[in-house]
C-alpha cells in the first residue's frame, strides 16, 4: 500500500470516528436524558436499560448485542462483514462509554430547558449527520442491518423494509420506558428527522434530476441549455403511439442547483412543452459524480 492509500485510509477512519462521536453524542446528550428512544441496537439497549432494568452501561450493552448479531451474521451469512463494521461496532460502544461514564455529558446540558420535542429534533439531526458522515466514508455502526440481511436470506423481503419494521417496533416498545405515548411519538420524530438528515448528507449536495422534454422546439431548448447552463443534452428518436408521428425527445441530466435555470429556459422557449422531471438515484461520469466501487 503506497503513501497515498495509507493517508486516505487514515483520513477515512478519522472521519468515521468523528461521525460515530457525533451520532453517540446525539443519543447521550439529548435523547437518553429525555428518555427518547430511537431505532437500531442503540434503541434496544436503551429499552433494556430503562424498562427492563439491566443496569449495564448502554455502551456495554451496545457492544454485547452487536457482538451477538455479528457472530450470528458470520454463522449464517459467512465472512461478508468487513473491518469497517467491526471498527464501527467497537467505536460506537466506546463512544457511548466516553460520553456517559467518563465525561457525563448529560450533566453539561439541562435538557428540561429544551423540552422533549427539541431534544428529539436536535438528537435526530446529530444522529443523522453523524451516521451519514460514517456511511459516506464507508463505515457503519453494525446494528439491525445484520438482522435484515439474515431475514433477507430466507425471505423475499428487502433489507430496508425489515430495518423500517424493526425500528418501528423498537421505538414503539419505548412506551415501557416512560409510559408516555408522547415519548413514543418523539421517537418516531427522531426517526423521520434522522432519515431526512442522513439522506441530505449522503445525497443532498449530489442530487441530480432527469428531465425529459417533449416539444417541437427541442433543438432550440438543447442549444440554450448547453450555452447558458453548461450541461449537455441528448435527443432521442420517439414515435407517438396514438398519432404515429415521429418526434424528438430531449433528455437532460442536471444538478439540483441547475434545475430552476433549466426549467426557466424551457418555459421561455416553449411555454406549452410537456415536461417530465424525476430524481435520479445516481449520475456518474462527465461532469457528474465519480463512480466509486
Amino acid at each position: 500500500m503506497d503513501k497515498k492509500n495509507i493517508r486516505h485510509t487514515i483520513v477515512s477512519y478519522l472521519l468515521i470516528t468523528v461521525g460515530i462521536l457525533t451520532y453517540t453524542f446525539g443519543w447521550a446528550a439529548f435523547m437518553l436524558p429525555a428518555q427518547i428512544v430511537g431505532g437500531g441496537v442503540s434503541g434496544i439497549s436503551s429499552v433494556l436499560y430503562y424498562a427492563v432494568g439491566i443496569k449495564l452501561p448502554i455502551g456495554v450493552m451496545n457492544f454485547i448485542i452487536n457482538g451477538i448479531l455479528l457472530a450470528v451474521g458470520f454463522k449464517v451469512l459467512g465472512p461478508k462483514f468487513g473491518i469497517g463494521t467491526i471498527f464501527g461496532i467497537v467505536m460506537s460502544s466506546l463512544c457511548f462509554i466516553l460520553w456517559q461514564q467518563v465525561l457525563h455529558v448529560e450533566n453539561l446540558f439541562d435538557v428540561s430547558q429544551f423540552g422533549d420535542f427539541m431534544c428529539a429534533i436536535i438528537g435526530g439531526v446529530l444522529c443523522g449527520g453523524g451516521i451519514g458522515l460514517t456511511f459516506t466514508m464507508g463505515g457503519n455502526s453494525g446494528g439491525t442491518d445484520i438482522i435484515a440481511l439474515i431475514i433477507n436470506k430466507y425471505r423475499n423481503v428487502s433489507p430496508g423494509k425489515v430495518i423500517l419494521y424493526l425500528d418501528l417496533f423498537i421505538i414503539g416498545s419505548s412506551w415501557f420506558v416512560s409510559h408516555k405515548i408522547e415519548n413514543v411519538i418523539f421517537g418516531y420524530i427522531v426517526m423521520v428527522v434522522m432519515t431526512y438528515v442522513l439522506d441530505m448528507v449522503l445525497d443532498g449536495n449530489k442530487q441530480s434530476y432527469q428531465i425529459m422534454v417533449f416539444s417541437p422546439k427541442n433543438d432550440e431548448i438543447a442549444e440554450a441549455v448547453t450555452s447558458e447552463v453548461g450541461r449537455g443534452a441528448t435527443l432521442l428518436d420517439a414515435e407517438g403511439c396514438y398519432s404515429k408521428q415521429q418526434q424528438k425527445v430531449l433528455l437532460l441530466m442536471v444538478h439540483r442547483t441547475d434545475k430552476p435555470h433549466v426549467m426557466q429556459i424551457i418555459h421561455r422557449i416553449d411555454p406549452s412543452a410537456f415536461i417530465s422531471v424525476s430524481k435520479a438515484q445516481g449520475v456518474y461520469g462527465k461532469n457528474f459524480e465519480k463512480l466509486k466501487l
